[in-house]
């Protein structure tokens, strides 16, 4: 495995040192190390492929030139503080595109302190592309001309979550779980406007917001679940902070449905087993099963592409909203016809993406990207009805709830100031 991961590295810089201009570098503030460096690691993978992809068909047309991408990775160890010195950092590279995502609180901190930048370098201004941080704010009362996001807000998969919950006639008791940071709180405020709205039948009979990646047994919240009577269980946890979750809950029976943002990653499906089948939903903006029973369409074909760069099991996890980000990056700085961060800024305004089996827009009016959601439910595959398993556990995720992209955009309130 060594020796193969070698061999693309030094391909990768031979096919880099062909190209007769410079690279283009896309800088990543990421947390690689510590409780959740496995979501880190797996960005890596998702965005070093989307780039080899890039490469492989002679990279970015500028006027002078064919430039390749390159990924530069910058540590921030999950932190506020340090992402703003791994910024700073970035900047005194010259690098003009950031990269972040697998933190809200980290992605508010890097609007503010690029606004500044922008402000006092103007000839150095950088663009912030943000492929997870989901927080609504980011795109309602702090959104910021130099920022855009590609996965869709939490009031937009809490909305397609409650949209399956409105015809689950069985859920009755509710308990809201998350992790005590600003996603964690929001999510819970999402869900509790929500239900109210379509369920209001519903009674929430906890709410309970526990320290971000810091619980190693989450056997005393499954207890408090259970004494709850609850029989839904919705949560935005993440990382291991979901996985140690489910995992809990498996162990000591607690009999309850889970509507998750990411039920379906990184460790969760194999640590519920079949718990989880029929119980489990997760939300995304796509998932390996999207193809549905049929053995030969696009959607499948890239997934295995995907599988066969990264076969080891715990590397399956692929998110197609980062290569449609440098997919739309890239045809931003051609249409551009420059880096510089506001002809590629204007550029994205309004652009779309479009492939045979998913389409997005990003807006002008917020640079919300908007697209369809899937809310899809666990299965095993060895009872048929989906054709991959998630991470090599015997189980998967099969489509129960499509919402085209005119049901996912929701209102925003964003008041842009533009440069």
């Amino acid at each position: 495995m060594l020796i193969k991961k070698l061999l693309i590295s030094f391909l990768s810089c031979v096919a880099v040192s062909a190209y007769a201009a410079a690279p283009i570098s896309l800088g990543m503030i990421e947390g690689m190390s510590g409780p959740f460096a496995n979501a880190g690691e797996a960005v890596v993978r998702n965005l070093q492929m989307a780039i080899e992809d890039v490469n492989a068909r002679g990279g970015v047309r500028l006027p002078d030139g064919m430039h390749p991408l390159r990924l530069e990775i910058f540590d921030n160890k999950q932190g506020v503080e340090e992402s703003l010195i791994e910024l700073r950092r970035l900047t005194d590279r010259h690098i003009r595109f950031v990269l972040q995502g697998n933190s809200s609180s980290v992605a508010a901190a890097l609007v503010d302190a690029i606004e500044r930048h922008n402000r006092r370098a103007p000839d150095a201004r950088v663009l912030f592309l943000n492929y997870s941080a989901v927080d609504p704010a980011l795109t309602n009362s702090q959104c910021s001309f130099w920022h855009f996001r590609f996965d869709a807000n939490a009031d937009m998969r809490m909305h397609a979550l409650t949209e399956v919950i409105r015809g689950d006639r069985q859920a009755s008791r509710v308990y809201l779980i998350g992790q005590d940071y600003s996603f964690g709180r929001m999510v819970a405020e999402a869900a509790r406007q929500q239900l109210r709205a379509k369920r209001p039948d519903i009674r929430i009979v906890g709410n309970e917001l526990h320290p971000i990646g810091k619980i190693k047994d989450f056997a005393p919240y499954i207890a408090k679940i259970k004494a709850a009577g609850a029989d839904t269980v919705m949560t935005g946890n993440w990382g291991n902070d979901l996985t140690l979750l489910v995992k809990a809950a498996k162990e000591f029976g607690l009999d309850a449905k889970f509507y998750t943002f990411y039920g379906n990653s990184l460790g969760a499906p194999a640590a519920i087993g079949d718990a989880g089948v029929d119980r489990v939903r997760a939300v995304a903006e796509w998932h390996p099963n999207v193809g549905g029973m049929q053995t030969d369409n696009a959607s499948d074909r890239f997934y295995q592409r995907f599988r066969q760069r990264y076969p080891q099991p715990q590397d399956d996890y692929l998110l197609l909203r980062m290569h449609v980000m440098i997919d739309m990056l890239v045809k931003a700085i051609e249409k551009a016809g420059s880096t510089e961060a506001i002809a590629v800024a204007r550029a994205l305004e309004g652009a779309s993406y479009h492939n045979s089996f998913h389409d997005a827009t990003m807006r002008a009016e917020d640079h919300q990207l908007i697209q369809p959601l899937y809310v899809s439910v666990m299965r095993r595959i060895q009872d048929g009805g989906i054709r991959f398993d998630n991470e090599g556990s015997g189980y998967g995720f099969r489509t129960e709830r499509y919402l085209p992209s005119v049901q996912t955009a929701l209102k925003t309130s964003c008041r842009m100031q533009r440069p």
